[in-house]
């Protein structure tokens, strides 16, 4: 069983940076892929982006186009967290942010994450 609980979240004008922090709970952290996504009003949960867990080739970030060159996600198995760095953000960007734990190696899609977090409203103000 993993719990994941997010912050981090807020209110920031175009262009401007937040960092989003999800805390993990278990014995297992570095087995899992970590991921964020997204969820607009109204659409689909997005992918963001993914980071591997840590194999013998250690860990290996991914990103979806609209974000790549502007977030960066790592994390600290030390301290069972995983981070978003988001810069440069636009008005698009707007949406509750997921972090979620996947026992898949890599994985971009909502269905193959087994455990969620409750979510932290980010709002992109133009």
């Amino acid at each position: 069983q993993v719990q994941l609980v997010e912050s981090g979240g807020g209110l920031v004008q175009t262009g401007g940076s937040l960092r989003l922090l999800c805390a993990a709970s278990g014995r297992t952290f570095t087995l899992y892929a970590m991921g964020w996504f997204r969820q607009a009003p109204g659409k689909e949960r997005e992918f963001v982006a993914t980071i591997t867990g840590s194999g013998g080739s250690g860990s290996r970030p991914y990103y979806s186009d609209s974000v790549k060159g502007r977030f960066t996600i790592s994390r600290d198995n030390a301290g069972n967290t995983v981070s978003l760095q988001m810069n440069s953000l636009k008005p698009e960007d707007t949406a509750i942010y997921y972090c979620a734990a996947s026992r898949t190696l890599l994985a971009s899609t909502p269905i193959l994450y087994n455990y969620w977090g409750q979510g932290t409203q980010v709002t992109v103000s133009s």
